[in-house]
């Protein structure tokens, strides 16, 4: 089986798990996730199968939307009520004050990622330098909050939702947030609800997928490579083109027909079968293969 499924990840479980239990329920033996789960946090998870997890790291990278419950007067290590707690403080604030602090964190800002994240330094975790009580500075990085919009605010939790950049970490904008405030803020609950053009609504859950597996019902939760690489722009090639694309070989951009910026493209073959994704990195260069789809017979 090659393809995509949106899993509506649980609480309290791993990204490699829930990827696991989905897997094994399809029968297919090589999965992979596109973009990690927080244990505690809950919704889109997306599950590349089979063939599929060739295109992992090439799939679009849309917008991500979250809903998130945050606590003020506390922080913890992780930033979400989770970790071990660091301080405490008595909480004095007002609903504008918090919507006048939220509006500073809209639009493009700089964040620095928090030591529990799955980042490398020297080949490393850093959830496993954390781990050993070692913290070493992050490089801020740009991201885009395009959405933050707070609601349900009872004097001490209030919950958000927030539209942003990948590599946005919910749980640093939290801590930001409550460190502004001068009381401090931990997330307590986390539901992503967009993801690589996937939505919540398109979401299944391990308990319905393993219902539409006993009933051999899944052909509706399962979308194409094809369907999920439609961003992408496209190129058809001769029959020719098409044999060499498929070995490998990149083909010479002179020898296409048309013209074509710098960029990533659906490459076809005449028969309009997607053969896979090819670059051109010059506008007067070669078509190079980043992908080859490979069918599943």
């Amino acid at each position: 089986m090659t393809g995509i499924i949106c899993l509506d990840k649980p609480r309290d479980m791993t990204s490699f798990m829930a990827v696991k239990k989905a897997s094994r329920l399809l029968g297919v033996k090589k999965a992979g996730h596109t973009g990690t789960l927080d244990p505690m946090a809950t919704g889109v998870l997306v599950i590349m199968l089979g063939h599929a997890t060739r295109f992992i790291e090439l799939l679009p990278e849309h917008k991500k939307s979250y809903s998130a419950r945050v606590k003020l007067g506390i922080t913890t290590d992780t930033l979400d009520i989770t970790g071990t707690v660091l301080s405490e403080s008595e909480v004095n604030v007002t609903l504008e004050q918090l919507l006048s602090v939220a509006e500073n964190f809209k639009g493009e800002i700089l964040q620095t990622p928090p030591m529990y994240s799955a980042l490398k330094k020297d080949g490393e975790r850093l959830y496993d330098l954390a781990r050993k009580g070692i913290e070493i500075e992050r490089e801020s990085r740009k991201i885009t909050i395009e959405k933050l919009e707070i609601y349900d605010f009872d004097g001490i939790e209030f919950s958000m939702d927030v539209t942003c950049s990948a590599g946005t970490y919910i749980r640093s904008l939290c801590d930001d947030i409550g460190n502004t405030l001068g009381c401090g803020a931990v997330m307590t609950e986390l539901r992503r609800t967009e993801a690589n053009g996937f939505s919540i609504e398109n979401a299944v859950t391990l308990e319905k997928l393993e219902q539409l597996v006993s009933e051999s019902k899944t052909e509706n939760t399962i979308t194409s490579v094809e369907t999920a690489l439609m961003s992408y722009p496209e190129i058809s090639v001769s029959e020719p083109q098409a044999r060499r694309f498929h070995n490998g070989g990149a083909l010479d951009y002179k020898r296409l027909h048309g013209e074509y910026p710098m960029g990533i493209y659906r490459v076809y073959s005449p028969e309009k079968v997607l053969l896979g994704l090819g670059e051109i990195l010059e506008n007067e260069g070669d078509l190079t293969v980043r992908r080859v789809l490979v069918s599943d017979e």
